[in-house]
């Protein structure tokens, strides 16, 4: 047998310390994000910032039934106002929360850490609901454009129908292909939609009448759709939280993607918006604005070229937006198998790196819904995913009273109380989006919401049974509310034939992590610094006595070869980031 590789990746970020089980090269979790090595993982800054753009936003298609609903002035009012008051806040609890858990379950671990796997597993159910029923607008919004061009896609029967399938199924293709792909596609995509819409706003310049921004029917306003309409085109900042595990850097990477998206997504809806209002204010209540209108004003400002550039953009909207909720949404099924909520079947990675059955079922969960209109969708979308944000704004205010050391390399800079006054706003949004099918007595949204309730209330046991006698495979269910255990650091140690992931320990079994004894995690460490002859650390380590999540955050710098980790070369002796001190084996990083 040789001398053993080990590959340590400090990131600097906190997490419960998972403990798999020694798994082979071939294995479902061998290739997961919490054991993913920096080099790994395929998304950058710019990537990333384009992969949020698209779960936001994608454009200002989608605005049309605002308008149509609120008129001109609460339109502009609106893109003005709700950025400040709900998308800044989910973006900084985002930044703040998916950089301390940088692992693909994303908003799923935030709230098992917070209040325990029962919680954890409504959050991902209610998420990977609204997603999906987000997911399935964008097949009905780019039948709804190329109407102009296929007049019977607008049309309930055969030819739609196949259409949405086709285009469902090889948009969900290019996603199994993987994040290198999808990411690059939709910087293209990006550029494809901002340049049109750059050429309609200078050419709409100088026939913009002011006036028009202001004229709204108070007495004909629907505010239901026009909440609806608006909180949809500015919600989804957490969505990308769910890919974390795929992001190079993510302490420096994603609050800076983050800042740059939410200033993208304001000056993509208001400018275009002002502009379009500006020449072609049908009257004070909207009018004919729907689903296509950005078309029609620049086939009016520029002419049918432009009209024809403009709805090739929607296409690639539509497309960009579809890619990325597929990735939020089949990532997160993928990191919930690798926590244990969900059977490992789901977290196996095709030989693109992608979760083949978590495309698989979110691609036939848009099918399903995309039947719907239009406005349906994003109401029943809409109440699902306020349960979930309701629970995500808790789990970061808890978190922040009961884990206060807990590692965070991005930190929303205001006290817990500030926090809470920042959230406060958005909570109450939360609430009376939540509220308004149940006061309007909407039946069908009524339904969905309360059978999104019952759903998890039953399947949490149901796989909790599936587990205990058998019915299929399941990781060890990992999560951690009672100590908060310092970085995670993942290691990786190579014989010939085998890759044993991180490593973590209960008090029956050494190789299985989640429950255990601090004294037996940091026995299993002290044996793999042994076999590295490692030094400084380890001899602090080794004669530490752990007390506490100080001592075993300690353990694992140990394990790694002295005064660091050693990464990827097994020659190559890591040097200070990290480090321990005190008698309690205090970690330092």
């Amino acid at each position: 047998m040789g001398r053993p590789s080990t590959s340590c990746d400090a990131e600097g970020v906190a997490a419960p310390l998972l403990g798999p089980a020694p798994i082979a090269q071939d294995s479902p979790r061998s290739r997961g994000s919490a054991a993913s090595g920096a080099s790994h993982r395929p998304l950058t800054l710019w990537p990333l910032v384009v992969l949020i753009f698209f779960e936001v936003s994608g454009g200002p298609f989608g605005t049309e039934d605002a308008v149509s609903a609120g008129g001109p002035l609460l339109t502009v009012l609106g893109f003005l106002i709700l950025p400040l008051i709900w998308s800044v806040p989910e973006a900084l609890v985002t930044a703040e929360l998916a950089t301390a858990f940088p692992e693909n379950s994303g908003y799923v671990a935030w709230v098992t850490a917070a209040f325990g796997p029962f919680w954890g597993f409504q959050e991902g159910l209610w998420s990977w609901l609204s997603g999906v029923a987000d997911n399935s607008l964008y097949p009905v919004m780019l039948a709804a454009n190329l109407q102009l061009f296929w007049p019977e896609l607008g049309q309930p029967g055969v030819v739609r129908g196949v259409f949405l399938v086709g285009m469902s199924a090889a948009l969900s293709y290019m996603n199994y292909r993987g994040l290198t792909v999808v990411g690059h596609s939709l910087v293209a995509s990006a550029a494809a939609i901002l340049v049109p819409f750059a050429v309609l706003c200078a050419l709409a310049a100088p026939r913009v009448t002011p006036a028009n921004w202001t004229e709204v029917d108070w007495g004909a306003v629907d505010w239901r759709t026009f909440i609806n309409v608006m909180f949809w085109n500015l919600n989804y900042w957490d969505s990308v939280s769910t890919l974390a595990g795929e992001v190079a850097n993510p302490g420096r990477t994603f609050p800076r993607a983050l800042l740059l998206a939410v200033g993208l997504v304001v000056v993509m809806y208001l400018a275009p918006a002002l502009a379009a209002l500006g020449v072609a204010a049908p009257d004070s209540g909207g009018g004919d604005w729907g689903l296509g209108y950005y078309g029609q004003v620049a086939q009016q400002v520029g002419g049918r070229w432009l009209a024809v550039w403009v709805l090739f953009a929607a296409a690639f909207s539509q497309v960009g937006q579809y890619q990325a909720e597929m990735a939020s949404d089949s990532y997160q099924l993928q990191g919930m198998a690798e926590r244990g909520f969900l059977p490992l079947a789901l977290a196996r990675r095709s030989a693109h790196g992608t979760p083949t059955l978590g495309i698989v079922l979110s691609s036939l969960g848009v099918l399903m819904l995309s039947c719907l209109s239009f406005v349906e969708i994003v109401e029943l979308l809409n109440a699902i995913y306020c349960m979930a944000e309701l629970l995500e704004f808790a789990a970061f205010v808890w978190l922040r009273v009961s884990r206060p050391d807990l590692p965070r390399p991005y930190r929303v800079p205001l006290p817990t109380w500030g926090c809470v006054a920042m959230l406060l706003p958005a909570s109450l949004l939360l609430l009376y989006v939540l509220a308004m099918p149940f006061l309007a007595l909407d039946v069908p949204t009524m339904a969905a919401t309360s059978g999104a309730v019952v759903l998890g209330l039953v399947l949490y046991p149901l796989l909790q049974a599936a587990r205990t006698r058998g019915w299929c495979e399941f990781s060890d269910l990992h999560f951690d509310t009672d100590n908060v255990l310092g970085p995670r650091v993942h290691c990786s140690h190579s014989w010939p034939e085998h890759n044993y992931g991180v490593v973590g320990v209960d008090g029956d079994d050494p190789r299985h992590g989640g429950g255990g004894h601090l004294g037996d995690q940091v026995a299993v460490w002290r044996k793999l610094a042994a076999a590295h002859g490692g030094n400084g650390v380890v001899g602090a380590a080794a004669d530490m006595e752990p007390e506490g999540a100080a001592g075993a955050a300690a353990a694992p710098a140990a394990a790694c070869g002295g005064n660091g980790c050693v990464h990827q070369d097994q020659d190559q002796e890591g040097a200070g980031s990290v480090g321990a001190e005190g008698e309690k084996g205090e970690a330092a990083v």
